[in-house]
C-alpha cells in the first residue's frame, strides 16, 4: 500500500484526524531537526524549536496552501522560529555544543578516519556558526536540505536575488573562514 501524500494526510488532519499529522512530523521530523540544529548549533536548543515548529504549523494548518508542497513550508516555520530565537539571544549567545553524528552513522569507518572527518565537520561548524543567521539559514536550506533557490526564496520571505545575495556572501564568508584550513 503506498503511502499516503502530504496532501491528504493534511486534509486528513483538517478533518480532525490527529494521527494523520503524526505522519507528518514522523515525515519531516529530520530534515526540521536538521534545519534547526544548523541554524541553533546546540542540540537542546534546536529538538525544542523544531518540537515548537510542529506546534506552531499544527496551530496554523489552515493557513497552509494545499496545492504547495508541505516540507518547504514546515521548514520555513522552524528556520523563522530559529532566527527569532537566536535574534532574541543577543550577541551573548554562543552555541558551544559539538556536532556529533547520530549513532550507527560511518561505524564502519577506521577510528583514525572517524578523527578526521570529526574535526573536519568542526571546522566546518565553527566557520558555518561565524556566518550571520540569515547567511547561515541560506546555506543550510542550498547544501544541507538541498531546496532550489526559489524554494529557499518562499522557505524565508525573500526575493530570488536577495537569495543569491545571500548565499553568495555566505559562501563567500565560509571560504574567508575555511582558508588554510585543512578542509
Amino acid at each position: 500500500m503506498a503511502e499516503p501524500s502530504d496532501r491528504a494526510l493534511v486534509e486528513r488532519t483538517r478533518r480532525g484526524e490527529a494521527e494523520a499529522y503524526g505522519q507528518l512530523v514522523e515525515r519531516y521530523q529530520t530534515s526540521v531537526l536538521n534545519v534547526c540544529y544548523r541554524l541553533m548549533g546546540e542540540r537542546q536548543a534546536a529538538e525544542d524549536q523544531a518540537q515548537e515548529a510542529f506546534i506552531r504549523a499544527y496551530r496554523r494548518l489552515e493557513t497552509f496552501q494545499i496545492d504547495r508542497p508541505f516540507g518547504p513550508w514546515i521548514r520555513r516555520v522552524a528556520a523563522n522560529l530559529c532566527l527569532n530565537a537566536i535574534k532574541g539571544a543577543g550577541p551573548d549567545h554562543q552555541p558551544l555544543e559539538e556536532e556529533h553524528d547520530l549513532p550507527g552513522e560511518r561505524s564502519w569507518i577506521d577510528p583514525e578516519r572517524a578523527q578526521q572527518q570529526r574535526e573536519r565537520s568542526e571546522v566546518v561548524h565553527a566557520a558555518l556558526h561565524s556566518l550571520p543567521p540569515h547567511q547561515r539559514a541560506a546555506i543550510e536550506l542550498r547544501h544541507y536540505q538541498e531546496l532550489s533557490y526559489q524554494e529557499i526564496g518562499r522557505a524565508l520571505g525573500w526575493t530570488l536575488n536577495e537569495v543569491r545575495t545571500n548565499l553568495y556572501r555566505a559562501r563567500q564568508a565560509m571560504a574567508e573562514a575555511l582558508e588554510g584550513q585543512d578542509v
